[in-house]
């Protein structure tokens, strides 16, 4: 029998092939859902139609559902490549005698209630056979596919309230619970495009794959920007390709592509970050500002205007990606990635974080600085000013989702914000922006300033703490302030280790005991020593954080810096975000900008 909290784990890796370390797998993304690629070539994640719905493919969780494609030939060596400035990925196989691959993406542009994947197969070297297996399960594996029946050379069929189609396999043959399998014969240089659609209505339209590999193709050539000014251009615009694939028609983008990855084994940080966190969301925006006025900007800068104008002052930390409340953590009937447990929700959403309303000030300014601030954005700026106002005074659970607590770091973004919206927006109700700013600094001064001049954590907290460096970076205090340069070399002292930076101390254990660097709190780093003119020592820890992904160029959360891994979910919108922040700001001549407006 199995109660809350436990698993029947015999059925849960029925059929479920053991997974591989999180550096291995590639996002393939459309905007409103996104699938993770494993080795041998198989959907280890993808919800649909939605982020936040239920997988159809769950073997990441050693869940049910896969749509696999690999070389029948077993001994092969894998790798692949993005298609530069997309998330078109190409998976390689050298086999004992020839080469395959297999180009893959989610068409695009997407249909909020239509999923289609592509995969092409080509045999590179030498004549290639290729087992294909599909089998859809909607609703986190509840859902096998029914009524499967083949028309035209299409096979058609059901997996809960979802349609399926897939074009391209005529001579796969249904197993005894709906699946379909195939072997697949390609000639030297053939190719065979399979196509599977995903839809909660049915369609006629055929599925062309020329037509959807075109329009796809030009759906990235227009997303994201060439970068060649930047410091580091191709992974410029890979991160913005991430980010890009992470951000729903809505303007609402997920902080990562999955749920339940652990951020340290066996220790219960799990949780699901299928939804639009605010902060993550501005960061995003911040970050495509710092190079230019590109459309991802505008969608943030809508979505946050949204949600400030509908709750206010009670602005959620986290939605859907379609602007609603998350729904509450719940259990998953999966053994769940090694390590970690399997759930879906958060617990987040019921949460006051104070440092969300800064950091919304500060995507408005600089939404303003290229003249894309809306008049729905203005208004939900003197929101976001108001709720400031309020409730600055207030324990807030902060940017790490902790207790309740007189947080430093929430309020030192709080002045940014004010102080960034005051000069960029310039409206009746930003004229006492920049006082309310310098009031909430010096009652932050008097209860978190360290007697040793450096900002401590909390007001009851004189630790370290790495997140204080991005409100320090962006002007809360001048680059030469002393509690800036004393801050800064704390959190070197106490929390940096081979060049990677830690959030802060848990209790007495050695850093890397208890969790992995933190790659946002690296380049953080990056943008504040490049804010006090440190330029030579800015390159060097971006340099080292941008090291800290796996070989197909994505980021988590978390590096383990002795194993050299992964650690929690993938991709992490907000370092891919704070990479191209970073890489905008340091492609710049140094005279070209200050911390002042950033």
């Amino acid at each position: 029998m199995t109660g809350p909290g436990t698993r029947d784990t015999a059925v849960s890796r029925v059929g479920a092939d053991s997974p591989w370390t999180l550096r291995d797998y590639a996002l393939i993304a459309d905007g409103e859902r996104g699938a993770l690629i494993d080795p041998r070539g198989g959907v280890a994640w993808l919800c649909a139609p939605a982020w936040h719905s239920g997988a159809v493919f769950s073997g990441l969780l050693g869940g049910p559902g896969r749509f696999r494609v690999r070389p029948a030939d077993r001994w092969n060596v894998w790798g692949g490549y993005y298609e530069d400035g997309t998330l078109i990925r190409v998976s390689r196989w050298v086999t004992a005698d020839g080469i395959v691959s297999c180009r893959e993406a989610l068409a695009a542009p997407a249909d909020t209630g239509r999923a289609v994947l592509l995969r092409q197969i080509r045999a590179v070297r030498s004549d290639a056979v290729v087992d294909m297996d599909l089998d859809v399960r909607a609703d986190y594996g509840q859902q096998p596919m029914t009524q499967v029946r083949q028309e035209s050379g299409t096979w058609w069929g059901r997996s809960g309230a979802l349609y399926t189609r897939l074009a391209g396999a005529g001579e796969a043959r249904p197993g005894p619970d709906g699946e379909l399998h195939a072997r697949l014969r390609l000639p030297e240089g053939g190719t065979r495009d399979l196509v599977l659609e995903l839809a909660t209505e049915r369609d006629d339209s055929p599925l062309d794959p020329r037509r959807l590999w075109n329009a796809t193709e030009r759906w990235w050539k227009q997303a994201v920007p060439d970068c060649s000014d930047t410091a580091a251009p191709r992974d410029t615009r890979m991160a913005y390709a991430v980010l890009n694939g992470l951000t729903s028609s809505t303007g609402g983008m997920v902080a990562a592509a999955t749920t339940s990855l652990p951020e340290r084994a066996d220790t219960g940080r799990d949780y699901d970050y299928r939804y639009a966190w605010i902060r993550d969301q501005c960061y995003a925006g911040i970050a495509v500002a710092a190079h230019g006025p590109h459309p991802l900007l505008d969608r943030a800068v809508r979505f946050v205007a949204d949600r400030l104008l509908e709750d206010g002052e009670r602005l959620r930390p986290a939605y859907t990606v379609d602007g609603k409340p998350l729904p509450p953590e719940r259990d998953l009937p999966f053994v769940g990635y090694p390590g970690g447990k399997d759930w879906t929700g958060n617990r987040a959403r019921r949460q006051f974080q104070l440092d969300v309303f800064g950091e919304a000030l500060r995507l408005f300014a600089a939404a303003a600085r290229h003249g894309a601030l809306t008049t729905r954005a203005a208004e939900a700026a003197d929101v976001a000013a108001r709720a400031i106002s309020a409730r600055w005074a207030q324990a807030d659970a902060g940017l790490w989702e902790l207790e309740p607590r007189w947080w430093t770091h929430s309020r030192l973004c709080c002045v940014v914000g004010l102080r960034d919206a005051a000069r960029e927006l310039r409206t009746p109700a930003s004229a006492n922006w920049a006082e309310l700013a310098d009031h909430l600094l010096d009652a932050t001064r008097s209860r978190c300033l360290h007697p040793d001049g450096h900002w401590q954590r909390a007001d009851d907290d004189p630790g370290p703490e790495a997140a204080l460096l991005l409100p320090l970076a962006r002007g809360a205090v001048p680059p030469t302030d002393p509690s800036f340069r004393l801050t800064r070399a704390q959190v070197v002292r106490g929390l940096a280790q081979d060049g990677y930076v830690y959030r802060f101390r848990h209790g007495d254990e050695p850093l890397g005991d208890a969790e992995g660097a933190f790659l946002l709190c690296g380049f953080t780093m990056a943008l504040a020593a490049h804010a006090q003119g440190l330029h030579t020592d800015a390159a060097r820890w971006f340099e080292r954080t941008r090291s800290a992904c796996g070989p197909t160029g994505l980021f988590a959360e978390e590096y383990d810096v002795a194993q050299r891994q992964l650690r929690g979910n993938l991709p992490q919108g907000f370092v891919h975000a704070l990479l191209l922040e970073c890489s905008a700001r340091f492609g710049k001549a140094p005279e070209a900008g200050s911390s002042a407006g950033w």
